[in-house]
């Protein structure tokens, strides 16, 4: 399925490496005989869109097969494909093309804060930057800072109010799973409704609550008379913030956390051997036809 907005490759690649959104660069990076398209030639992959083309035909199809079957087992990096035209790709133009698929997983990790207020409104210009998908939540209607929804990979929304105060069980229900949390609303007892549904949830990466140890122990007692055992409490940091961070003020707090953050965001996998394997390339360049000379005798 193509977008009614079909965009440049350039173009779409800026747009989802803003957003941080999975996708896949396709490349031409070798051909030999007649080919649909030359070296060089590019396109981007989601898992529901195209943009800009390969030549068409099986080929490309197969070419969108590939790279959706990568983004599907949630791969990332570079993979080295081969296409015979005329096998594999059941056309009749008899050459042969090697693609280079480079997988970009989009958002390193989902960070869901529930709070304005001034320490919120920090964190979302700190995290700005960052390759991560935020979700801002708060109860109050004009809360946001204008423009916060032209920031890209940052969505706000409103909780709405019912009889029994903010919607917190609909908002906690629309988290993407593994979600890190930060709880720093303007209310204890919205705060404290809020760490009962996440812990109830029990799919967090983390939860974080602002506050004092002595917030933290009056919300424990009451956690507990809900059902909420030791291990599932140990599950929230309150106070949050990197050990031995000092400093009261929003942006000192707001720097504190996302320097927490850092430390608990997962691992990238480092080996010796990345990207397309060396034998693999070195199979690739050995067969390639040779260059033929500018200059004839």
């Amino acid at each position: 399925m193509t977008s009614p907005e079909t965009l440049s490759w350039h173009a779409a690649l800026h747009r989802l490496q803003q957003e941080a959104r999975p996708h896949a660069l396709a490349s031409v990076v070798g051909a030999a005989g007649s080919t649909p398209r030359e070296p060089g030639a590019k396109m981007v992959i989601t898992a529901d869109d195209t943009h800009d083309t390969l030549g068409g035909g099986t080929f490309e199809f197969q070419v969108i097969a590939a790279a959706r079957e990568a983004l599907a087992a949630g791969e990332i990096g570079t993979r080295l494909e081969a296409f015979p035209l005329g096998g594999r790709s059941g056309q009749c133009c008899g050459g042969y093309v090697h693609v280079l698929l480079e997988i970009f997983a989009g958002a390193e990790m989902s960070v869901a804060l529930f709070g304005a207020g001034h320490v919120g409104q920090a964190l979302v210009g700190l995290m700005a930057p960052l390759p991560w998908r935020v979700l801002w939540f708060d109860s109050r209607e004009d809360i946001f800072p204008e423009g916060s929804e032209s920031q890209p990979r940052l969505s706000c929304r409103r909780m709405a109010s019912g009889e029994d105060g903010p919607d917190i069980e609909s908002a906690v229900t629309s988290l993407p799973a593994g979600s890190h949390v930060l709880v720093m609303t303007h209310d204890h007892g919205e705060d404290r409704r809020l760490i009962d549904a996440l812990l109830k949830r029990g799919d967090c990466a983390s939860i974080g609550l602002i506050g004092s140890k002595s917030k933290w122990a009056s919300f424990q007692r009451r956690l507990r008379d809900a059902g909420h055992d030791q291990t599932s409490l140990d599950r929230v940091r309150c106070p949050i913030g990197i050990p031995g961070a000092k400093g009261k003020q929003p942006y000192e707090i707001a720097v504190a956390v996302v320097a927490e953050l850092l430390t608990l965001k997962p691992a990238s996998e480092q080996d010796d051997s990345r990207g397309v394997p060396p034998e693999t390339l070195r199979e690739v360049f050995a067969n390639a036809p040779p260059k033929r000379s500018s200059s004839q005798p």
